[in-house]
């Protein structure tokens, strides 16, 4: 019974990544198992989430943190990673529904992120989403979760379909 679970939970995360990693592809097919905060190429179904819920829009805040993969940025109040998709362009959000399940936003309620340590107020801003929310930009770059990282520092998302990448204190991509 627990393989056959952990096969499904596998074969639906597969399904989710395979929809945000197209070229202009926003969803995913409706028999993918939603995720909360961004999916894991390989993610163990133990480290899967059981919610499709992006975090609530309120005053934001943005830290460096330091991980296996060098200092990044991450979300100042849970420590998550977060992450750019090289698939958005001009400035607007390419990732929605079944994506923004699996990736979801950094959401804001109009305001500034409050930011840590070696981060400027002016690589920041935020961009107006199809869905009327707000979401935190840097260097222009919406920003987003990974929905299998389960804990502060995780960046199980790093790279994944050469799309999704965690960024550093320049705004430059770790590959």
């Amino acid at each position: 019974m627990r393989t056959l679970s952990i096969a499904g939970t596998l074969l639906g995360l597969t399904l989710v990544v395979a929809a945000c990693s197209g070229g202009g592809a926003t969803t995913a097919p409706a028999t993918a198992a939603p995720v909360s905060q961004a999916p894991a190429s390989e993610a163990p179904a133990s480290e899967a989430p059981s919610s499709s819920e992006a975090p609530a829009a309120a005053a934001p805040s943005v830290n460096l943190a330091t991980t296996s993969l060098g200092s990044v940025v991450v979300d100042g109040t849970s420590g998550k990673t977060l992450y750019i998709f090289t698939a958005d362009s001009g400035g607007a959000s390419a990732c929605y529904d079944k994506c923004e399940a699996a990736w979801p936003p950094l959401l804001t309620d109009g305001s500034a992120p409050t930011l840590g340590t070696g981060l400027d107020a002016e690589d920041f801003a935020t961009i107006d989403r199809t869905d009327g929310t707000k979401q935190v930009t840097f260097y222009g770059m919406p920003l987003y979760f990974f929905a299998a990282d389960a804990a502060a520092g995780d960046v199980k998302g790093q790279g994944l379909n050469d799309k999704w990448f965690v960024v550093d204190a320049e705004g430059k991509q770790i590959k």
